[in-house]
């Protein structure tokens, strides 16, 4: 089965041509980071704008790229929820258009469905059941996938997402959008116990998150630095930052399979990319006998190859949307409706 993907709910357009929900035939990406790079974060007016440019063009291009044809596509995938509305809006109403043009079924794909998917293109032996830690720009989830489209929320941040605060984080310290990578390169050369940062806790639920709290003290200890006029040490503060985060994901996640008795663990999201968080779980797993899969680099941040990859599975679920098909800015992976 050919599934044409959208993905467009931030700032990447993103299509993608797929077969039978493993196979990439065609993965293409215009990223808008320069642009939204001027205002140290994402424009959603500037975001959606862009996309309504490039979309049909770059569908084109993965079309050729896959060397395939329009008329040998059987159904056409979308990211519908969640993100910025009016960049979500646009690769719905472009989806929309196209599967009624070729008359194929439009597949509704929830984005963060989609990063647990991504795995399933790196890792083709990969099934559920398994636990899914999502940590991403919009979301930090803890996850029980029971099945392709079966899954429920154990633990969310309460406030800030993980990715969010390494961007706000690497603002502060002058490092350019988006602040991932920049905090990673800058992490690598400093001590991770030089700062005193806090790891949040939720009392009676024990994997939710806070980040809030990680991003404010960073923030606090910037600003008096420059108050003072004392030298800061700022790779040490990356590297305390990036461990502070890495020590509230790894036990949740851990004592999550605990309680289910899961021995696959999979970790998705852009902020998957993280060296720090890569080789913390990696360590955990081996230290528990248990099976990490995490995607490579490129399937970490948005594409639109893991949205035709969980489509496939939505589709064989019976998903399909008609041309009422509405775009959402949030809704929970376990309780999806269109």
């Amino acid at each position: 089965m050919l599934i044409l993907s959208v993905e467009s709910s931030c700032d990447e357009t993103a299509v993608a041509v797929t077969r039978n929900g493993r196979e990439v035939l065609a993965d293409e990406i215009y990223s808008q980071a320069d642009m939204h790079a001027l205002y140290g974060g994402v424009v959603p007016e500037i975001a959606s704008r862009n996309h309504v440019a490039v979309i049909s063009n770059l569908a084109d291009l993965a079309l050729r790229n896959a060397g395939i044809s329009r008329k040998e596509i059987d159904a056409v995938a979308v990211t519908f929820a969640p993100g910025l509305i009016g960049a979500v809006l646009v690769g719905v109403n472009f989806a929309k258009g196209l599967a009624l043009s070729l008359g194929v079924p439009l597949i509704p794909v929830h984005h963060i469905r989609g990063h647990i998917a991504a795995n399933y293109i790196a890792f083709p032996e990969l099934e559920p059941p398994f636990l899914a830690l999502i940590v991403s720009g919009g979301n930090s989830i803890i996850a029980d996938v029971r099945g392709y489209t079966d899954m429920r929320v154990l633990g969310r941040s309460r406030d800030d997402a993980a990715g969010e605060c390494f961007d706000k984080a690497a603002r502060v310290l002058g490092l350019p959008y988006p602040g991932g990578k920049p905090m990673d390169d800058l992490s690598r050369g400093g001590d991770d116990t030089a700062f005193d940062l806090p790891r949040a806790k939720i009392e009676g639920r024990p994997y939710d998150m806070s980040f809030s709290g990680l991003k404010t003290a960073v923030v606090n200890i910037v600003h008096n630095a420059r108050q003072r006029g004392a030298e800061l040490d700022r790779a040490g503060l990356a590297a305390s930052f990036a461990a502070a985060v890495s020590d509230t994901l790894v036990p949740r996640t851990l004592a999550a399979a605990d309680e289910l008795g899961y021995e696959k663990l999979v970790i998705a999201g852009g902020v998957a990319a993280n060296s720090r968080i890569r080789r913390d779980f990696e360590m955990a797993a081996e230290r528990t006998g248990r099976q990490l899969f995490v995607p490579p680099l490129r399937l970490c941040g948005d594409n639109g190859a893991m949205i035709g990859c969980q489509g496939y599975y939505e589709y064989l679920a019976g998903a399909r949307a008609g041309m009422d098909l509405n775009a959402y800015a949030t809704m929970d992976i376990d309780n999806v409706a269109y």
